[in-house]
């Protein structure tokens, strides 16, 4: 790939400036230099030789292709987890004791290997989801090349060539461009064939309008906005002809910059909020299970390694690898109690219940974790046009002139769309309409080439939009009286009145607009005989042409300085509204066209011909008004952004229009106040670059506005917002929007206007363009967040007791009371629904009352973990005590546990059992298990081996129970079970139902309780597994009402001013 052009030429550069920069400003020089600078004639072109010798310097003009990363990298990366890394360190060493006992011959062996399979399979599928995200990353790149052309019309070696692939382009080639042709490269104007040339550029610079272009030079150091006399790639022509010079091919025009600052972009791409608080939370986690394997190794060495002292000195050194294998296995219970592996799964199904939610609210989600990083959103760096705008011109005051010269009627016209009926104008006369309305009504509809459609219940404008807009005035003004018997068209045409308007003054001639004398005209058969001439354009212009005003009764007087001055006056407060105003005049003595047909044969003719002539032909007009058009705000933007003030969300606005434009949209949807000083809130984005602290700026409180932006202006506003440690939502829709939105924490491109590149470069589209539906996707994403926490913390909790109980197990020295594979049951499958089901609670009714959660926020404060602390703790001893009360106890709280026949130990027994070998007398009577029979005739040692069945299965089934009432806790972080009862979320409820049903499973089908190692329990053992674990519920109970008392006197001690 080669340098595209970007110093061509600099050898021979001569102007100091330039040579400084090493860049050939080609839109601050003039054709000649341009032709002397690419060493090419502009009729020639350039020669097969000179096109072979550039290409070899600079390469094709294509857009360079990045390497993504191997599908083994990728794989790779996903390991690159703490938590992933545990897990797999676990599944290793259960699969090689797994391996061992099954060299040995032992019962458990279909157990073992389960646990560890199960391990694989879940990092197999969080690798595949994880390599499945990251290589979408790319398509942004790809869309971005399907923008470009694909051929040009080329003249070289003095002859034309029609159709070139575009890729072929090189420096100094010459460039033919038409209506509706997509721009090859990025060229310097050099002949305009017409008399204007007018691209669409919004996509790439953000204007909201068609740019003209010319072939003058401007100068050096304007912005991408202001190079008039260069057209750039990927836009489009929509209006003239030309001929250009290519300056700049592939990665250095102004969309290969975006198309690096896409993959730059995408290089710096950070974790969600809440991915690092997880990361965060593995790494303690990783911590605290290795401190608790070396206490728990340290607590039980005695058992698998044994000394006798000589001398004072340790000795006789004797190591049991069977012991020592048995507290591995206590280390892997530890690491998968520790681990919560059904998470994963759980916060993609709320995230994904969360994008069907927002889909109903028009935001459609591309990629599932955007859904959570909403809800911390502090910052939402809006684009205007489209998004806070409707993107439809549309004419909001109309001037017509009085009964006198020196008055004018002011109308205001509702509405917003192109729809012709919405909204009306104010105060129009009730008899109908006068003869100064009805010329501008005529003026607008017949000089006027733009159109109206119905798509989709939608109003579609065809043409430009600030003609369209026009058209609809006139739908919205009416026919004049005593019209109606007229033939019009029929009553299903959307634009009726401007069909009778043209059928009544028929155009047969046209002056098109140009941007010398700014107008356009038509001439038109009024049919009585006559020949008129309706000219529009700018008021100025106009004006300065008109000699003579038509009042409100049709009666034609002389322009007088006063009358001037006033029109003047109104322009100016328009003008100063953001408005873009439009004036109309009209002549009705054509001396050289007044029986002109619109034949070429006639001797007026010629004069069409040369537009030179137009200024001439459009003097001595009769001006009869005029108007302010612009692109409405949405009529909901304004109680968005006073939803996001509440919400303590900052709104920036950040577009490519012009400054004042901008500014009037922005006090009127509130992002200012109307009365505010804004000279500190409102700059350029290259006035910003320039700032010597831009943080600082950005600091301050409120919104802020940024016009006339550039791409890189935008990525560096949101660079220095994350920086600063802000959360930042970004809107586009064009390509130039495409950096930022891949940099910002949340990409918004809009659905109906956004090119295909901005869409690719998002987290989040939104159907209806509308910035409202932001707001409510950001209130839906703090509703998803507090869901997530709520469950998270859940299961969080349900861990810690698990790693309780397994310490107790290990630290009182009892027989093992879970092993893994009910573990990872338990956190899996059994944990899993209830986890889901605390995604569907409902929003709190302040949930955009209340500031943004900070970014760095903790899950888990020092409170809360104090909770789970008390619960896991409990969990423990509830998990541990029933273990020790089946072996110990014939009753407990009055409930009969000797109906099946087990024999009673005492507690220093159970806890002694490694030296059961050594007892006298030691037996151990068979007991039922549903219906099996349970003997130790060869070993009654294994009385607390293969006998711990029932144990286990009461302390497996205390678990599931307890986890399932503690998630009735997780209902509410700190509100009671009788201010929020369980039936607020009936999903919930039947979570609870799902999993003690799949626990019933596993305890009553044969294989199933084999493979967990359990057993059936009697009518009375789950009575006592609900006695041992209802009291969770009171427990956390307590907690809460502790929490809201200190919390509520803390609020109280808080000062006002706080």
């Amino acid at each position: 790939m080669g340098k595209g052009g970007e110093n061509y030429g600099e050898k021979e550069n001569t102007s100091s400036d330039d040579s400084e920069s090493g860049i050939f400003k080609a839109w601050a020089k003039d054709v000649r230099e341009c032709e002397e600078q690419f060493k090419v004639s502009v009729k020639s072109g350039l020669s097969d030789e000179e096109v072979e010798n550039r290409r070899k310097i600079y390469g094709f003009n294509e857009l360079e292709k990045h390497d993504g990363q191997s599908i083994w990298k990728l794989v790779l990366e996903q390991f690159n987890d703490t938590l992933v890394r545990i897990l797999l360190a676990a599944a290793i060493i259960s699969f090689v004791l797994a391996w061992y006992d099954g060299e040995e011959g032992g019962e458990m062996e279909i157990t073992a290997f389960v646990e560890p399979l199960v391990i694989f399979l879940i990092l197999i599928v969080n690798a595949i989801v994880g390599v499945w995200q990251e290589s979408n990353a790319e398509k942004a790149l790809e869309a971005l090349k399907e923008i470009q052309s694909d051929h040009a019309s080329v003249i070289r070696n003095n002859e034309r060539v029609p159709s070139l692939p575009a890729k072929e382009l090189v420096p100094g080639d010459i460039v033919e461009l038409k209506v509706g042709d997509k721009v090859p490269a990025d060229m310097r104007v050099v002949e305009l064939v017409s008399s204007t040339l007018r691209l669409e550029q919004g996509s790439l610079t953000g204007e909201s309008e068609a740019v003209n272009k010319t072939n003058k030079p401007v100068d050096g150091d304007t912005d991408i906005q202001g190079k008039k006399c260069i057209v750039f790639a990927g836009t489009t022509v929509v209006n003239g002809h030309c001929f250009c010079l290519v300056t700049h091919t592939g990665m250095e025009t102004e969309i290969g910059k975006v198309h690096n600052q896409i993959q730059e972009a995408s290089q710096s791409e950070e974790d969600t909020p809440l991915k690092k608080k997880l990361n965060e939370f593995g790494e303690r986690l990783t911590m605290m299970i290795g401190l608790i394997c070396i206490l728990v190794w340290l607590i039980n060495v005695k058992y698998f390694l044994t000394w006798e002292y000589v001398n004072g000195w340790p000795a006789n050194f004797k190591f049991s690898f069977e012991k020592c294998t048995y507290y591995f296995e206590i280390a892997v219970a530890l690491a998968v109690a520790a681990i919560p592996e059904g998470l994963p799964a759980v916060i993609t199904t709320c995230l994904a219940l969360g994008t069907r939610k927002m889909a109903q609210k028009n935001a459609l989600v591309r990629k599932l974790p955007s859904v959570e990083t909403l809800g911390c959103t502090t910052v939402i760096c809006s684009d205007k046009t489209g998004t806070l705008t409707t993107n439809q011109m549309a004419v909001s005051k109309l001037v017509a002139i009085g009964t006198n010269v020196d008055t004018l009627r002011a109308f205001k016209v509702e509405g917003t769309t192109y729809n012709p009926s919405d909204g009306q104008i104010e105060n129009l006369p009730a008899g109908g309409l006068d003869a100064n309305l009805q010329m501008i009504a005529k003026i607008a509809a017949v000089c006027n080439d733009a159109g109206v459609s119905q798509s989709e219940h939608k109003f579609v404008a065809h043409g430009m939009p600030t003609e369209a807009a026009l058209k609809v005035l006139v739908e919205k003004m009416g026919l004049p009286e005593g019209s109606k018997d007229v033939q019009s068209g029929s009553k299903s045409t959307i634009l009726r009145c401007c069909e009778w308007w043209n059928k009544h003054d028929r155009r047969i001639a046209t002056l098109e607009f140009d941007r010398d004398r700014k107008s356009m005209g038509v001439i038109v058969d009024t049919g009585a005989g006559k020949n008129s001439l309706l000219v529009k354009g700018a008021v100025e212009n106009v004006l300065d042409r008109s000699s003579k005003i038509q009042l409100r009764d049709g009666s034609v007087v002389k322009l007088d300085n006063n009358a001037k001055n006033l029109i003047l006056q109104a322009l100016h407060e328009m003008s100063t509204s953001a408005l873009r105003c439009l004036g109309f005049a009209y002549k009705d003595e054509l001396t050289n066209f007044e029986n002109y047909n619109g034949k070429d044969d006639h001797p007026a003719h010629q004069l069409l011909l040369e537009p030179s002539n137009y200024s001439s032909i459009e003097n001595e007009l009769i001006f009869v008004g005029l108007v302010g058009l612009r692109d409405p705000p949405r009529g909901e933007v304004y109680q968005a952004i006073e939803d996001c003030r509440a919400a303590g969300i900052r709104v920036m606005v950040i577009t490519g229009d012009n400054k004042n434009t901008a500014e009037a949209i922005c006090r009127e949807i509130g992002v200012f106040t109307p009365n505010e000083d804004i000279s500190s809130k409102s700059v350029t984005g290259r006035d910003f670059m320039e700032l010597r602290d831009k943080k600082a700026y950005l600091r301050q409180s409120g919104g802020l506005l940024f016009s006339r932006a550039e791409p890189r202006h935008k990525q560096d506003i949101v660079r220095l917002l994350k920086e600063e440690g802000e959360v930042v939502a970004m809107t586009g829709d064009g390509v130039n929007d495409a950096p930022a939105l891949k940099l910002a924490d949340i990409g918004i491109a809009m659905g109906i206007a956004g090119t295909e590149v901005a869409k690719e470069a998002s987290d989040m589209v939104l159907a209806d363009d509308n910035f409202s539906s932001i707001v409510a996707a950001v209130g839906e994403g703090r509703s998803i967040y507090n869901n997530m926490k709520a469950f998270i913390r859940y299961m969080i909790s349900s861990n810690i007791g698990e790693v309780a109980s397994i310490f107790l197990t290990a630290a009182l020295g009892i027989p093992e009371g879970l092993i893994p594979v009910q573990l990872l049951w338990v956190n899996l499958v059994t944990d899993g629904p209830p986890a889901t089901a605390l995604g569907f609670n409902p929003p709190d009714r302040d949930i955009m009352k209340k500031p943004p959660r900070r970014s760095d926020d903790s899950l888990i404060n020092l409170w809360i973990l104090f909770r789970y602390l008390v619960i896991g703790i409990y969990v423990g001893l509830a998990t541990v005590g029933v273990f020790i009360i089946w072996y110990t106890h014939g009753s407990f709280l009055g409930i009969d546990l000797s109906g099946d026949g087990h024999t009673l130990v005492t507690y220093s027994q159970l806890a002694n059992w490694g030296q059961c070998s050594t007892w006298n007398n030691f037996t151990a009577s068979p007991f039922t298990a549903g219906s099996r029979v349970i003997s130790f005739d060869d070993n009654p040692c294994d009385y607390f081996q293969t006998g711990k069945v029932k144990a286990m299965t009461l302390s497996l089934s205390v678990l599931v129970a307890i986890e399932m009432f503690n998630s009735l806790n997780a209902l509410s972080e700190d509100g009671s079970l009788l201010s929020m009862p369980p039936w607020v979320n009936p999903w919930l409820l039947l979570a609870m139902s799902i999993s003690f049903g799949l626990h019933f499973l596993i305890l009553y089908v044969p294989f199933l309780a084999q493979v967990f190692g359990i057993v059936p329990l009697s009518f009375n053992e789950w009575l006592l597994v609900l006695a041992v674990a209802l009291p969770v519920i009171l427990i956390d109970e307590v907690l809460k009402f502790v929490g809201r008392c200190t919390s509520g006197s803390a609020t109280r001690s808080k000062p006002k001013s706080e």
